[in-house]
């Protein structure tokens, strides 16, 4: 996409000396005729290699972005434990009441094996589902479910709720459980070839 833009440059009496308003209109775009406004003091040569930070401040009518035309001596970069990204809770109540539909309609709903088990408040298994297979396409780590108490967590979700595991109660694989999978992988491939055989 390309926007062109017009500049006006002149000097900002209501600033101390040296500081210039620079407005620039868009001419094209999806934002045409709307003007920034941008201040600087002095000649911008290095300091305009610096990408600016955009500030809305309360005094201006409109956002700003403020140029740094003079090195720092205080560091700016402190940074403090892991810097991720915050997760919201309960995203998968935003697409309660949506299922997916081909050129016949509805397609079939999906429901919960007996031993897992939902768990947060008013959640349904329509939003758990989303919630599991959401996880173990995102997550790279274990799915093990909250491991939070129940009570705790329905009192306040806020606080003992994992937001990196999905809606369930916490969830042990015994061995029997992966021996029974193990043979319905055997019985299903053994009808996949039997299919293929006798077609």
């Amino acid at each position: 996409m390309n926007i062109s833009i017009e500049r006006k440059k002149m000097d900002c009496s209501a600033l101390p000396k040296g500081w210039q308003r620079e407005e620039v209109i868009r001419k094209t775009g999806l934002s045409a005729g709307k003007v920034d406004v941008f201040y600087y003091r002095g000649l911008r040569s290095d300091a305009s290699l610096v990408p600016p930070i955009r500030q809305t401040a309360s005094i201006f009518k409109q956002p700003v972005t403020v140029y740094k035309t003079q090195d720092s001596k205080v560091k700016t970069d402190l940074k403090h434990g892991t810097q991720e990204k915050p997760k919201q809770l309960f995203w998968e109540k935003r697409l309660e009441g949506l299922s997916a539909c081909d050129a016949n309609g509805m397609i079939g709903t999906t429901t919960l094996p007996k031993y897992i088990k939902p768990l947060g408040p008013y959640t349904s298994d329509a939003t758990t589902i989303q919630s599991l297979a959401t996880a173990l396409h995102v997550s790279s780590q274990p799915i093990t479910g909250q491991t939070g108490g129940k009570q705790a967590i329905l009192e306040n979700p806020g606080v003992f709720l994992n937001p990196e595991q999905p809606l369930i109660a916490a969830v042990t694989i015994t061995k029997d459980d992966v021996r029974r999978q193990e043979e319905r992988v055997k019985r299903a491939r053994l009808r996949l070839q039997e299919a293929l055989v006798a077609a």
